[in-house]
């Protein structure tokens, strides 16, 4: 494996010393300067995986936040540390177990300069609620009502105490009512410090220019274009060469070449997403991997330690239970270990021979992603297992075959994060499933555990803190001891800027406010 790895990094080495952005082509942007680097009011952004829509019902990868929420906003926020702040909202204050009290801020309007109303909020639930495939409404146990006070107050009533519900609301971004819809929103109004400008959903690409109306401190920035380069040589050289601002998703490779380059700097922080090789819980009884003891048994094929230290390079810490270590509510309830001759022991005890198992995931789903599955595939031949390897291309169909509507698998190498910087929202998005989920495919591939499920509803109520800590613990050690993953590990957040950028506060989630950006001239 190390010939293998220290091959693929001179690989990249050769790559960059190549630069000089010949492996970009075609995609100088629109505001670039004749000499193809950016003007100097414009943010250039490359993303590693093509931003499809501005829509946040659908996207699910983390650095879109960025993006969308310099167009619309929440009646709330996360701060880059994770702590909850009103922005549309002026209070948002709970004044009853199912009764959350909230005021909008006077005078806001859309870039349309259309005002923000209650009535949108509503519009808002409505539209997430009914999205098919939208990825946050598996954190809302149930929805909540709006109940119009007057023109600037309403309250938000559940049937059952939601405790975290202003750090729900951070994720429902607010457009005018008459323009909302469950579809997917390509571009549209908002009242952030950006508009869209121009749009390519096809290739990724968009530009966004400061929102004449927008209600807050008036951005530095005049300009920011957005760009999808999937290939890391390409994001990498183009950072170095000038011609993009901040890059994203880089493996530790990337990050050992840009390290003390002049005019580059490198931002991380401890992140809030898991990244697993989750388990096909739709598989029929009978199956070997409907068994437990066939789960927990492949587990110790995996050495995670050396696809930390060898391919990694540490950019990521082990995951000690089923949410990321970093979340509040996190509580270690196991570990994976590894130890092949019991892998090997325990398949033999259970009669399991000649497993063979399909092993799908996303291009660009973490960094360093085929070397990893590369690794995986040989620990789990190593204890005779046949593995079938299938990759899919960004903004492809891996939806599909998550919800179990392309075809059979065994294994999905993905990543979920936590919008709420809570371990109780990734539960009830992860391990909450029931069958009547599980018809609409709503579900996290197929995981229905009815005592897991009660125990995230009840901890999802509870208003006293330390009985709900207690819950979150106990739910969390149920969940554990179904092995639902042979393997995870914490991705920690990082990009890469151009020293021309100040001002960046990263995120635990893996974003950045544009707002706070500063270009030197």
């Amino acid at each position: 494996m190390t010939d293998a790895l220290h091959s693929r990094r001179n690989i990249l080495r050769m790559a960059l010393a190549l630069g000089a952005g010949g492996t970009l082509g075609g995609l100088t942007t629109a505001c670039a300067t004749p000499t193809g680097l950016p003007g100097a009011g414009t943010l250039n952004i490359a993303l590693n995986r093509s931003l499809v829509s501005l829509d946040n019902k659908l996207n699910q990868f983390d650095a879109a936040v960025t993006v969308q929420r310099a167009v619309r906003q929440a009646l709330t926020r996360l701060t880059p540390d994770l702590k909850i702040q009103p922005v549309l909202a002026e209070s948002f204050q709970l004044t009853a177990p199912t009764e959350w009290t909230v005021r909008l801020r006077s005078g806001i309007r859309y870039s349309d300069n259309s005002p923000v109303q209650v009535e949108d909020v509503a519009k808002a639930l409505e539209s997430y609620r009914d999205t098919k495939g939208g990825f946050l409404a598996t954190f809302f146990p149930e929805w909540p009502r709006v109940v119009k006070v007057d023109d600037q107050t309403f309250k938000l009533r559940t049937d059952a105490p939601l405790p975290v519900l202003d750090y729900l609301m951070a994720n429902i971004l607010i457009t005018p009512a008459a323009a909302n819809k469950a579809e997917e929103l390509q571009t549209g109004v908002g009242s952030g410090p950006y508009v869209v400008t121009a749009a390519d959903r096809g290739a990724g690409n968009y530009q966004l220019a400061i929102n004449p109306n927008y209600w807050g401190t008036r951005p530095t920035v005049e300009q920011v274009q957005v760009r999808f380069l999937p290939s890391e040589t390409s994001r990498v050289v183009s950072l170095r060469s000038g011609e993009v601002d901040v890059i994203d998703s880089i493996t530790p490779d990337s990050v050992e070449q840009l390290r003390g380059l002049p005019g580059v700097q490198i931002e991380n922080r401890p992140g809030t997403r898991i990244t697993h090789l989750f388990y096909n819980f739709r598989k029929p009884a009978g199956h070997p991997l409907a068994d437990v003891r066939v789960r927990e048994a492949l587990s110790y094929a995996i050495n995670g330690d050396a696809l930390i230290n060898d391919i990694l390079q540490q950019a990521v810490i082990p995951v000690p239970g089923v949410v990321p270590p970093g979340l509040s509510g996190a509580a270690a309830v196991g570990g994976f270990r590894y130890d092949p001759a019991k892998a090997r022991q325990m398949l033999t005890g259970l009669g399991v021979r000649d497993l063979s198992m399909k092993i799908i995931w996303e291009s660009g789903e973490f960094a360093g992603d085929t070397q990893v599955m590369e690794a995986v595939y040989e620990m789990l031949r190593a204890v005779g297992v046949r593995v079938t390897l299938q990759q899919f291309e960004p903004g492809g169909d891996i939806s599909a075959w998550r919800q179990g509507r392309a075809g059979d698998w065994d294994l999905l190498a993905n990543g979920y994060p936590s919008s709420t910087g809570l371990a109780i929202t990734v539960l009830q998005g992860m391990y909450a499933g029931t069958a009547a989920k599980e018809q609409t495919r709503d579900t996290y591939h197929g995981y229905v555990v009815p005592e897991a499920t009660q125990l995230i509803a009840r901890a999802s109520a509870e208003i006293d803190p330390a009985r709900r800590t207690q819950l979150l613990t106990q739910a969390q050690q149920t969940v554990w001891n179904t092995w639902p993953a042979m393997w995870a590990f914490a991705p920690k957040a990082v990009v890469a800027r151009r020293e021309r950028v100040t001002g960046m506060a990263m995120g635990a989630n893996n974003s950045y406010d544009l707002t706070q950006l500063r270009l030197a001239q």
